[in-house]
């Protein structure tokens, strides 16, 4: 497998977690030119007092894209966070990708989703916005890899408060396994794949094993010393409860989405992508949790 730490490689997005996490360790896998590109570049002053250039950049200003990206090798693309902007997502995806080609970067790494898939059900925005942006990609000048992320371990800890307050953890996933990924380990992967990802490749991004709410729930109880059940809903029973937990109305049918895409099997794959991008296994719902032992408590 190539190695690419002596190539220019970008990573967008750098001043959220994912892409902050996905700079550092470039430097700390011995990469030696590496350039963030934000839209605030004063919150990237500590990375550029480590030998990173920052550049500014915004998906929605394609002539900021052409400056950012020029003379640069190899690109992480990830994923911005307009998710409640009908269209938009995916409209500022396919401006970077462009924008990408017109600087004739070589390499497009996408951080993407598990098992997109196009649709026009508001609710399925978010698997939308990644089937059309990786058809982009395929269609494209620019090798290419898709980094399909399956949900974020750390989401739990967002449901995990309410579980141990009554006991119950409620869900609409059936009896299906979700095989999550530790946010960091996902950054870490991307990464890994600006240094070695091959071309035309989809790295289906995913903690070691697919676990179900019951297991989740049996996690929190040996955590937090209180006794929880999962409790299975349906996907409209489901929906009525974020509303009532004070959801806002444009995620209630995406987070509920999630959740029945996960009882028809779609986030259940496993493979050893970090491992072959990090160089070490990807850490379990039980690690992630177990690390966040003092919010649980709280």
């Amino acid at each position: 497998m190539a190695n690419f730490a002596n190539s220019t490689l970008l990573v967008t997005g750098a001043s959220g977690h994912l892409g902050r996490k996905a700079v550092e360790s470039l430097l700390a896998r011995g990469a030696k030119r590496v350039v963030a590109m934000t839209r605030s570049p004063d919150k990237l002053r500590d990375l550029a007092a480590k030998g990173v250039e920052v550049r500014a950049g915004s998906f929605d200003e394609p002539a900021s894209l052409d400056a950012a990206f020029k003379g640069i090798d190899r690109l992480l693309l990830i994923s911005t966070d307009a998710v409640g902007v009908p269209g938009g997502r995916k409209a500022q995806h396919i401006r970077g990708i462009d924008a990408a080609e017109r600087a004739g970067v070589g390499y497009i790494a996408y951080t993407s989703l598990t098992a997109p898939y196009p649709s026009a059900n508001p609710a399925s925005v978010v698997p939308d916005d990644h089937f059309w942006t990786e058809a982009r990609l395929a269609a494209g000048k620019a090798d290419w890899s898709s980094l399909r992320n399956n949900l974020y371990t750390e989401g739990i800890l967002q449901s995990a408060g309410a579980a141990i307050a009554s006991g119950k953890l409620y869900h609409a996933q059936g009896t299906a396994g979700r095989a999550s990924v530790a946010h960091d380990d996902a950054a870490e992967a991307a990464a890994g794949a600006l240094l070695l990802g091959e071309s035309k490749r989809i790295y289906d991004v995913g903690g070691p094993a697919a676990v179900t709410q019951a297991e989740v729930a049996a996690i929190l109880s040996g955590l937090s010393g209180r006794s929880i059940e999962a409790v299975a809903l349906s996907g409209e029973d489901f929906r009525a409860g974020l509303r009532a937990a004070g959801v806002p109305e444009a995620f209630v049918g995406i987070a509920a989405q999630f959740d029945i895409d996960t009882a028809q099997g779609y986030h259940a794959i496993v493979t050893d992508a970090v491992e072959q991008l990090t160089g070490r296994k990807p850490r379990s719902v039980e690690d992630v949790l177990a690390a966040n032992a003092a919010k649980l408590a709280a």
